[in-house]
């Protein structure tokens, strides 16, 4: 496994996961999905015996309005351990992940899964499609 591309897939994914924080009274940066991601992204919910897909817009939309509502607020979200795969121009990462914050001015904290899958592209390595299961 490339160092170099091991780095820039844990860049990638600090920066998903970073990107719904609300801490501190800081605003979430759902924009940044948009870099870390392919145009024609896929993101799947997959929790409780429900599937939800997304594409990138379907999938912003309503996050950053509970981020920014008070809906959900001091949220954060990071990954707690991964296992990585690289193969020359594709990758796969399996995370687990923790998150915490108010919803509805109720404190809760809880963990889930996360299966990412990346592309390298003439402009560099991309996320393609996210799948993640809470518990």
């Amino acid at each position: 496994m490339s160092a170099d591309v091991k780095a820039e897939l844990d860049r990638m994914m600090r920066t998903l996961f970073g990107a719904f924080g609300n801490t501190g009274g800081s605003r979430p940066n759902l924009d940044v999905i948009r870099e870390v991601f392919i145009p024609e992204g896929l993101i799947i919910k997959n929790v409780g015996g429900k599937t939800e897909i997304y594409d990138l817009d379907t999938f912003i939309a309503p996050r950053e309005k509970m981020l920014t509502d008070g809906t959900l607020t001091e949220f954060s979200e990071w990954e707690v351990s991964e296992r990585t795969e690289i193969f020359g121009s594709i990758a796969h990462r399996f995370s687990e992940y923790g998150k915490s914050g108010y919803l509805d001015g109720e404190w809760f904290e809880g963990a889930g899964r996360q299966t990412t899958q990346f592309i390298r592209t003439a402009t560099g390595w991309k996320m393609c499609a996210a799948a993640w299961d809470d518990v």
